[in-house]
């Protein structure tokens, strides 16, 4: 059986292609034309990951690279390169994509939605009909802060907090049709938040609470204070619209990447399975609040909406929605069909504050 796998070296991407080289004797990694050198950077990933030596000796007869282009048809191929593609492939792991919460929505509609769009065409052209593995996103459930989002629940009544959770729904409606016009199964998996403690390192792609983390140092630049803030009281206070009750759900993305591939032994019902891929317990806003303030020299104050009379740094932050809204967020997501198949999980990772740090503060011993 063999496996391509999209977006090999993105955060989640780097995960999933661990776990399958344990079941796959080699792989097609489906990488962006021009994006460096995508065996160089997995075998990095492997060595900081501490993979066994013989493993990542092993990558380069195990992996073949080809550069694509999502936002092209035939992935940017020629006709030739195309279908030779095409022929070879038993299932497919669509992982790529854009995460950028607030790009334009053209800009994501060309990589989330026209990329699947492609993907699932490389899917149509084989003759031995592969099955897709989308990678979608819990939060293509939009801007409903409360209830319970289950997994057979696509729609956009409730509107969405950013252009990415928009583009994504957007993809996961593609997906349904191709299904249904082609009679051909789909696996669809929405993981929620994820996050490892994996120290960073200027090698690994970083994961959303590090972008988060940029986005407060910048906004302290942009106005005049510098990565030190100011000390003890005189730290900045900036208050965020949110729900102190609030909770989020973050999922350790090793953890992820081995619900989803273990998912992937199941046999496809033929049509559209979705599975919301999601962590036992939740984290409370205010442990995240505190995660945050640990990160920049800020004092957040969680407050009922916003605030009218805001601080120009209060008003720059304003301008990141599509992290900020998510301390609104009190939702609940169901995992009936994870836990009817693999009964409950109850050595999962602890997910808490001092897992949160662990990867996201730099340690000498992350720099080798």
């Amino acid at each position: 059986m063999h496996v391509a796998l999209t977006g090999a070296t993105g955060f989640l991407g780097l995960r999933l292609l661990r776990r399958l080289l344990t079941d796959h004797e080699s792989l097609t990694l489906l990488a962006h034309a021009r994006s460096g050198d995508a065996l160089q950077r997995v075998t990095r990933f492997f060595e900081l990951s501490g993979a066994p030596r013989a493993l990542v000796g092993e990558l380069p007869r195990r992996l073949r690279v080809v550069e694509i282009d999502l936002g092209r048809p035939r992935l940017g191929l020629s006709v030739a390169e195309f279908r030779e593609l095409a022929d070879g492939l038993d299932a497919i792991w669509h992982s790529a994509g854009s995460i950028n919460l607030e790009d334009d929505i053209g800009r994501l509609r060309q990589v989330n939605v026209d990329g699947t769009r492609h993907v699932l065409g490389l899917a149509a052209a084989g003759p031995r009909k592969p099955v897709v593995h989308h990678v979608s996103t819990a939060f293509v459930a939009g801007a409903r802060r409360d209830g319970v989002v289950y997994e057979d629940e696509l729609d956009d009544t409730h509107g969405f907090e950013n252009t990415y959770e928009r583009s994504k729904y957007e993809a996961e409606v593609l997906i349904h049709a191709w299904s249904r016009a082609h009679g051909r199964p789909v696996v669809v998996l929405r993981p929620s938040i994820l996050v490892t403690d994996l120290p960073p390192h200027p090698d690994l792609p970083p994961h959303p609470l590090q972008v988060i983390e940029r986005i407060l140092r910048d906004s302290l630049r942009a106005v005049g204070l510098d990565d030190h803030g100011l000390p003890g009281p005189r730290r900045p206070v900036v208050r965020l619209a949110g729900d102190p009750r609030g909770r989020l759900n973050l999922m350790p993305v090793e953890e992820a990447a081995a619900v989803m591939v273990r998912l992937a032994t199941r046999p496809p019902s033929g049509g559209v399975d979705t599975y919301n891929v999601v962590h036992d317990h939740d984290v409370p806003v205010p442990a995240v609040v505190t995660l945050l303030e640990r990160l920049a020299p800020l004092t957040l104050d969680v407050v009922a909406g916003k605030p009218a009379d805001a601080s120009a740094l209060e008003a720059l932050l304003d301008f990141y929605p599509g992290f900020t809204a998510y301390l609104s967020h009190r939702r609940r997501y169901d995992d009936t069909r994870v836990r009817t198949l693999f009964g409950p999980s109850p050595g999962r990772t602890r997910v808490d504050l001092d897992y949160l740090w662990s990867g996201l503060h730099r340690r000498q011993a992350s720099t080798g």
